[in-house]
């Protein structure tokens, strides 16, 4: 039997208690355990960012860290950046409406980096944007789509436009 330690977090605004085993993933217990499957698991290894999530607002890679590591932090998945009646993020609406994403593999990944630097800086750059993404890997869209659409939502966020 596989000992397990006993973590407490906050998930998408809701405080979580479990039990993991020492070395799970903090993506394999999102998925696994909490049943959050829109942070993808690609490279295992940091690369590619398609499994990021925000650690006390910082996008970071959840499969480079331990579930227990995140024990007293608030974790932000993708699922957690839409609101809480189910209505999708000025973000969200905006890679829909620029259509920036073709097989929607990295989109969690790019959603999550966007929204840190948004958070950040509401005002961005493209050459912002594209170092903002540069560490989230695609191989559909060529990336100018997803630059489109975090401007346009930096635009739609700074106007206060609600295109629902």
């Amino acid at each position: 039997m596989i000992a397990t330690i006993d973590i407490e977090f906050t998930v998408n605004g809701k405080p979580v208690r479990i039990s993991v085993p020492p070395r799970m993933t903090l993506v394999d217990c999102l998925r696994d355990m909490l049943g959050l499957t829109g942070s993808h698991i690609g490279c295992e290894h940091g690369v590619c960012g398609a499994c990021s999530v925000m650690l006390d607002r910082v996008p970071i890679r959840s499969c480079l860290m331990f579930a227990v590591q995140a024990d007293g932090a608030a974790v932000t998945t993708v699922e957690g950046l839409e609101g809480p009646d189910g209505k999708l993020s000025p973000l969200q609406e905006a890679f829909w409406d620029c259509h920036a994403m073709q097989c929607g593999y990295c989109t969690p990944g790019m959603l999550v980096a966007a929204q840190g630097l948004l958070d950040e800086n509401p005002t961005p750059t493209s050459a912002e944007i594209r170092e903002a993404i540069s560490s989230n890997l695609c191989r559909c869209t060529g990336y100018q789509q997803i630059v489109e659409a975090i401007q346009l939502a930096a635009q739609r966020m700074n106007e206060g436009v609600d295109h629902a």
